[in-house]
């Protein structure tokens, strides 16, 4: 095991360019993690190596110079791998890997499910069924794929067995009363987690037919197991300004991260585990000031729930105004909606991804923890 952090992972690492808009998802590869995936408004899903290029290097007779610092971008691109057909016909709203690395999932507006073979490129399989957009997608089953999950702004959970010939859902889930808008399973189960807008956790046996619920009471806008505890806790993220982590046993909150300027109260804003379990992440709805338009990234402490950081995310070059539904520019927020944490959470390194279309890619160093930080 990879030793702790000295603190928390702060250094731009690089920027992963060419979305077309806004960023709705971003996932890594399943462990140990070297890629990682984005799904834009721009209906398309774009593969990359997150890991900068060298610096370009020019050769003169026996005199090789390279560029300066400042004739060169502060944060260097990622390279852009591959961008997958266009297949769906709205913005991509969720995208999750399988353990193996060889197929994906994608969902979005068109309430349609892709599953994609990384190899080729191409699609493999069309899922039809949910009455409006999908917001979420996840694995399940024996091996971590042998299932297909969805939640859908139709209220209902469905799943799909990636291992028959059927497109048609296997099972359909009913309980929630609003938009069910994050799923998740724990690693290698056959146990479902949903979150919904009617403020309740949902956790699903499938095998048994059972199903706990937890009322949260603030509309649920994001789910994340704890992948170090064997995803006995779930960290939920809901529209009342406040992340809560909570025990699946028994439906208790361990502890509430919030903060003084940190606001989630009217979009899907997404929080995750990261260093080991030693913090907790999210994306913020509001920008650091209207004028500059940074957006944040806040981390607290797992156990106290102190904030340990508050990172800005600077819109960065390109226009900030755009055409609102009265005709006229307005300026544009860098709302930041989206962040995934490296090999589940056990990396050294995280992904945000946002309004600003494009995403920004952050890591540190591991060194003997301080006792202080």
């Amino acid at each position: 095991m990879p030793p702790p952090f000295s603190s928390f992972p702060s250094t731009p690492i690089a920027q992963l360019l060419g979305s077309n808009g806004p960023i709705h998802a971003v996932t890594y590869s399943s462990p140990p993690s070297p890629y990682i995936l984005t799904g834009s408004s721009d209906r398309l899903i774009r593969l990359y190596n997150p890991t900068p290029s060298p610096p370009i290097t020019h050769h003169s007779n026996t005199i090789t110079t390279t560029h300066p610092p400042s004739q060169t971008s502060p944060i260097p691109p990622g390279r852009l791998i591959t961008t997958f057909p266009p297949l769906h016909s709205h913005p991509i709203l969720s995208l999750a890997i399988s353990p193996s690395n060889a197929t994906f999932l994608s969902s979005g507006g068109d309430r349609t499910l892709f599953l994609w073979d990384v190899a080729t490129s191409l699609s493999t399989r069309r899922f039809h069924g949910h009455a409006g957009r999908v917001n979420a997608v996840a694995f399940a089953g024996g091996g971590g794929d042998a299932l297909a999950l969805s939640g859908g702004l139709d209220g209902t959970v469905r799943i799909w067995d990636l291992r028959s010939a059927s497109t048609k859902a296997v099972q359909v889930l009913t309980e929630a009363r609003d938009a069910v808008t994050s799923v998740v399973a724990p690693s290698g189960g056959w146990e479902v987690v949903a979150g919904s807008v009617d403020g309740r956790v949902r956790g699903y046996d499938v095998r048994m037919g059972r199903c706990v619920v937890d009322v949260v009471g603030a509309s649920v806008t994001s789910l994340c197991l704890d992948g170090e505890g064997g995803g006995e806790t779930v960290l939920v993220g809901g529209l009342d300004s406040k992340v809560r982590m909570m025990d699946r046993r028994d439906g208790r909150c361990l502890r509430v991260y919030e903060g003084e300027g940190w606001r989630n109260e009217g979009v899907r804003v997404q929080s995750c585990f990261g260093g080991a379990g030693r913090w907790v992440v999210a994306g913020d709805e509001f920008p650091v000031d209207e004028e500059g338009g940074e957006g944040r990234v806040w981390a607290w402490d797992v156990m106290t729930g102190r904030v340990v950081a508050r990172l800005g995310v600077p819109w960065g070059p390109g226009r900030r105004m755009g055409v609102g539904a009265d005709g006229r520019e307005k300026g544009r927020r860098n709302v930041v909606s989206c962040v995934a944490w490296k090999d589940g959470g056990r990396g050294d390194q995280f992904c945000v991804g946002g309004r600003r279309g494009w995403s920004r890619f952050l890591g540190g160093d591991r060194r003997e923890a301080r006792q202080d930080d």
